[in-house]
């Protein structure tokens, strides 16, 4: 009862909306929503592949991995680095020497002359990187793994024009 005497006192103001005007939830619902939708799924099937069909990549992918496979279907071809010895870096009195046997893989029989004519430059490479090595880079696969891969950055970039597959260890002895 205390309730309606308080209602009685007070002026209340009733708005009227006018109808068939649209709210904004029904706005965000009808419109925003679907349309956020439509652009999301749209960016999904671009970017997981879906629409590449459609866009026409899927011929440009193709031509792509043919030209690759070419190479890789003749014989290997390796060219042997001729045997280094290197004094590795060390913080005491005692020395640690490192003694490797490389081989490369060549992409195509006919860069060994292009390889032979830039051995130096390779060799070279090999000995300053090989000799800021501690003994503690080479524990462990992946420290031999770390050394394939700069081996393989150095003689790629020594050959600049010649494509090196890999560099294979024959032989490696740390003393």
């Amino acid at each position: 009862m205390a309730d309606e005497s308080v209602r009685e006192g007070e002026d209340l103001e009733v708005e009227a909306r006018p109808k068939g005007g649209a709210s904004g939830k029904k706005i965000v619902l009808f419109f925003i929503l679907p349309l956020l939708l439509i652009i999301g799924g749209g960016a999904g099937a671009y970017f997981t592949g879906l629409l590449d069909s459609l866009l026409g990549k899927e011929e440009v992918q193709e031509e792509v991995v043919a030209e690759e496979e070419i190479p890789a279907n003749g014989p290997a071809v390796f060219y042997d680095v001729p045997e280094l010895l290197v004094n590795l870096s060390s913080s005491g009195n005692k020395n640690h020497f490192l003694k490797i046997t490389i081989s490369l893989e060549l992409a195509v029989a006919t860069d060994v002359p292009a390889v032979e004519a830039v051995m130096p430059r390779i060799v070279d490479n090999f000995q300053v990187y090989l000799r800021e090595l501690r003994i503690e880079d080479l524990s462990g696969s992946a420290g031999i793994q770390r050394l394939r891969e700069e081996l393989l950055l150095r003689v790629n970039a020594a050959a600049a024009p010649v494509k090196i597959k890999d560099v294979l260890f024959q032989e490696m002895l740390v003393q």
